[in-house]
């Protein structure tokens, strides 16, 4: 066991929207009873890219006494791919273009490498 981050999951809050597992390209999240889980505590990197995207702030990150990050189990995953996912500016989906998770305007939204220096520069 080894002290580091992981995603922690509010059950209460969750809807089962199913938001977060796409963004989780370590593969430890599903939706498992109409719930998000993480289901392997030694796939969750702990970065955090699948709470910017969850729209009722059901994941949080905390810091524990867990088993160690897998990265060889994680990067074995298959890799999830939601055509919901969306830059907010053109479009553009994850098969085309790199997306970034983003808060703007108070949403949380994805938006692509080609879009994202427009925002920031105007």
């Amino acid at each position: 066991m080894v002290k580091r981050t992981i995603i922690k999951i509010d059950e209460e809050k969750c809807t089962g929207c199913g938001k977060c597992v796409a963004p989780c390209a370590e593969g430890a999240i599903q939706i498992i009873n109409g719930k998000a889980k993480v289901v392997s505590e030694e796939l969750c990197d702990g970065m955090g890219f699948c709470i910017g995207v969850c729209p009722e702030g059901a994941l949080s990150i905390e810091e524990r006494h867990t088993v160690e990050f897998n990265r060889e189990k994680a990067e074995a995953q298959p890799k999830k791919q939601d055509i919901s996912i969306r830059c907010f500016e053109c479009g553009a989906g994850e098969d085309t273009h790199y997306l970034l998770p983003l808060r703007h305007n108070m949403e949380s939204l994805w938006v692509c490498t080609r879009c994202l220096p427009r925002l920031i520069h105007g």
